[in-house]
């Protein structure tokens, strides 16, 4: 995905929690369980139209090039992984996700991996029109 803004300015959106209400379609609010940041440890809880309470937690930062984030719900844990790149006047945005689950959540995360790509890129199509525009690649 190819935003229209500069790697900082993405970065700054995606990283921060607080906006994901915005653009991400399954969820209905953010909790912070950690104000200051964004930054590596920082936690909080999705409130998703579901039901689905994940706990979240920022596990890399590197401003801005790299953003990693890991949730985890009873016997499901997921880590997403956005890379950032320049690319002419804009933004390349990468995206690397893995869903898993133990015991009777295999099956239901196994689904969840499956379909995590079609989804993530249409949350960070919806962002990057928040945020001026955006090209699919």
């Amino acid at each position: 995905m190819t935003f229209a803004a500069p790697p900082e300015e993405v970065f700054d959106y995606l990283a921060d929690p607080r906006n994901r209400p915005a653009w991400q379609t399954s969820l209905r609010a953010v909790k912070m369980l950690d104000e200051d940041g964004p930054r590596v440890g920082q936690r909080w809880r999705d409130l998703t139209w579901a039901g689905v309470r994940p706990h979240m937690r920022i596990t890399q930062l590197q401003r801005p090039t790299l953003w990693a984030e890991t949730g985890s719900w009873f016997g499901v844990s997921a880590d997403l992984t956005l890379r950032f790149e320049p690319e002419g006047a804009g933004t390349a945005v990468s995206v690397e996700m893995d869903v898993r689950g133990t015991g009777p959540w295999r099956w239901p995360a196994g689904l969840a991996d499956r379909l995590a790509d079609g989804a993530v890129a249409g949350d960070l199509r919806r962002a990057a029109d928040l945020l001026g525009g955006s090209s699919a690649r």
